[in-house]
């Protein structure tokens, strides 16, 4: 006993606690330190992902929730290869990254039909595409948004059709996952 640990408090606080008792039912100890704790963005942005191989869509789930994804929507897109949905699976990853970054709460994660499915839900759907004339970096606007990020095999003529608002990460080519993070801490980024 005597050992500290830190505890997130909902109210908005990292505690330092000093453990008194620990047993399989109950621990117990003491507050020594609080500090403010506000590790959530303003903006929310969440995150539409073609559904990716296991691999890369829970690189996607953790490392976004740990650099502050508000949510997540997997759906089908016409290219994706993998199939099917891993809800606790991928509700597990989340809640894990979510601990780790010290967040206060755990992102969302919805699984969705297809594309016309994720805009149906979301106001401002923002489409990552390579070649789009308007550098993600550049909209700020507006504060909360949901990047759409495509499959591997990229995206269709007729997905293309369905969203107006194109962004880009520059001219070269990354892969879904590296796509979906750069995409998340540049949005972040731009609305601070």
């Amino acid at each position: 006993m005597g050992e500290e640990i830190e505890v997130i408090d909902p109210a908005g606080f990292l505690l330092t606690v000093r453990l008194d008792a620990v047993s399989p039912e109950r621990v117990e100890g003491t507050v020594v330190a609080e500090k403010p704790h506000a590790p959530e963005p303003v903006a929310k942005i969440s995150i539409a992902v073609a559904n990716l191989p296991a691999p890369a869509l829970e690189l996607v789930l953790s490392r976004c929730t740990e650099a502050g994804a508000f949510a997540f929507y997997v759906f089908q897109a016409d290219r994706s290869v993998a199939q099917g949905a891993k809800l606790p699976r991928w509700r597990t990853i989340c809640r894990e990254a979510a601990m780790l970054a010290t967040r206060l709460r755990i992102p969302d994660v919805s699984a969705l039909a297809s594309l016309d499915d994720v805009l149906k839900v979301n106001e401002y759907p923002m489409m990552l595409v390579r070649d789009a004339p308007t550098r993600l970096a550049a909209m700020a606007e507006p504060r909360d948004v949901t990047l759409v990020v495509g499959p591997e095999g990229g995206w269709t003529d007729r997905e293309l059709a369905l969203v107006q608002v194109k962004a880009g990460l520059g001219p070269r080519n990354m892969r879904a996952d590296t796509a979906a993070l750069v995409g998340l801490s540049v949005a972040l980024a731009a609305r601070e």
